[in-house]
């Protein structure tokens, strides 16, 4: 309930923000302003990543910081406008971070080219934003200092996320096709141009690509409107990775970000990411071609009716086959008896752990699901959250992993559960399960019913040398006396 709430609000707070900043800073017409707040919060990216990613979508404030920063040029108001801003920045750092800097970048990218354009026709604009955004700054900084710092530099902090995540780009034939959960989309063809179905990014389709660049063409005299159709190429050639991909098929292009993706900040970015942020300049690009044309209209009677059957054509043919269907969902497997019960409170303390088989990761969040249940009373090993590597062979490597350290038995037991065969267990292997057990401070193992749970169990039964016991609807192995005897070894 908490997350469909969060997932509804989130949404609905966006559409209304985007309206609203819309209708009342860019464009006159209503029509034009619903336009560009339902691609804005409906866009295939946005329900790509609603079906598990709510603070990325909760961008209800995006709205409002690019309004208040474009405030920052009036004269006079330099302390007003500046903190208006910084208390916009400081709430959304707390939302998320990636759509914070995202959009710093387009909009910093957009008022120096803005400031160039406009500095012969208004002089006196430069300064004062300049203040302003000092203002801002201070404030910004004076505040999300320690967290931060935290952040990049603490206990836990990373410096870069892995190989794997750094080539996740945009597949370049994404653009021009339909994400799976488009009326228009095809599952199939989605799922070999993405990662996953949370990362589809692009996806815009044919006649919206063609109506965004048909629009910036009609509308090229207005330099806001060619400067923000660069920013979103700019930003499509960052998503799409160090390597360009061509419908599934490395081109052997290297990509911009292929020089970009080491650049501090810029290295924990996931580039495909990037085409995500192309969507509010495509929403706001919607907006002012149908205002374009409401005025249009207005100015020339006699032609009211060609320029009204065109422009709804148009945006009908762009967006009515990204029409977003209903989120997916998939039941999950119901929290065991053991832990409703209370029946871990027995194996558990400040000195032991749970540890589920396998451990939690994106693939298997189970247990992540049992201790949220207990408040987090019930402590687990591992989980599913950025974490700098702890390579034993390199302690240099900070590099960011999904998942806890990775160990022998848990690589094994995730190894048997993806369908791999079952490895001979030696007295070497028991050893090391030990040494894993005393790393989790481990109290108790438990295995629920699962794909090949049969297989994980025997080889856990053989790895600590004695038989699991069935009880609340698991599994379990009472391994406290492995742990806490330095001399105890399984038998």
């Amino acid at each position: 309930m908490a997350f469909n709430v969060f997932l509804t609000c989130a949404l609905a707070f966006t559409g209304t923000s985007w309206y609203l900043v819309l209708s009342r800073r860019f464009v006159t017409s209503r029509l034009a302003a619903w336009v560009g707040a339902l691609f804005c919060t409906f866009a295939p990216s946005m329900i790509s990543h609603a079906g598990g990613h709510p603070n990325i979508v909760s961008q209800f404030l995006v709205p409002l910081i690019i309004w208040r920063t474009l405030e920052l040029r009036v004269p006079g108001r330099a302390m007003r406008n500046g903190l208006i801003l910084a208390g916009l920045l400081v709430w959304q750092a707390f939302i998320n971070l990636e759509i914070l800097f995202m959009t710093a970048v387009g909009l910093g990218i957009f008022c120096v080219v803005m400031a160039v354009a406009r500095r012969r026709r208004h002089r006196g604009e430069v300064l004062p934003f300049l203040r302003a955004l000092g203002v801002t700054a201070a404030a910004t900084l004076a505040v999300l200092a320690y967290p931060l710092s935290v952040q990049f530099f603490g206990p836990q902090s990373y410096q870069g996320l892995a190989e794997f995540v750094r080539n996740f780009g945009a597949d370049l034939g994404s653009f021009t096709a339909y994400a799976s959960r488009s009326v228009a989309g095809n599952p199939e063809v989605a799922a070999m141009l993405s990662q996953n179905p949370a990362e589809e990014n692009a996806f815009f389709g044919w006649g919206l690509v063609i109506l965004f660049f048909g629009l910036i063409l009609w509308m090229r005299r207005t330099a806001a409107v060619v400067t923000l159709g660069a920013i979103a190429v700019f930003f499509a050639a960052m998503s799409l990775g160090p390597t360009v991909y061509l419908n599934g098929i490395n081109t052997g292009i290297p990509g911009i970000w292929s020089i970009m993706h080491s650049i501090p900040v810029l290295d924990s970015a996931v580039p495909t990411r990037w085409a995500m942020a192309i969507a509010p300049m495509v929403g706001i690009v919607l907006a002012l071609g149908c205002q374009r044309a409401a005025d249009l209209v207005r100015s020339q009677p006699h032609a009211r009716g060609p320029v009204r059957v065109a422009m709804i054509t148009a945006v009908a043919m762009a967006l009515v086959p990204l029409a977003p269907t209903p989120l997916q969902t998939t039941p999950m497997d119901p929290v065991p008896e053991f832990v409703t019960s209370g029946a871990w409170r027995q194996y558990v303390d400040d000195q032991h752990t749970v540890v589920s088989l396998p451990l939690p990761d994106s693939s298997y969040p189970d247990s992540l699901r049992w201790t949220a249940y207990t408040g987090h009373d019930m402590r687990i090993a591992g989980a599913y959250a950025l974490l700098p590597n702890q390579n034993p062979q390199n302690p240099a490597d900070r590099t960011a992993i999904f998942s806890p350290p990775w160990r022998p038995t848990s690589g094994l037991i995730t190894s048997i559960r993806q369908g791999n065969p079952i490895p001979e267990v030696t007295d070497a292997r028991r050893e090391m399960t030990l040494a894993d057990l005393r790393f989790w401070k481990a109290g108790v193992v438990v295995l629920t019913p699962q794909p090949r749970d049969i297989e994980m169990l025997r080889t856990m039964s053989e790895l600590v040398g004695f038989r699991p016991t069935w009880t609340g609807g698991v599994w379990l192995w009472d391994v406290r006396h492995l742990v806490d005897d330095p001399e105890a070894s399984p038998s």
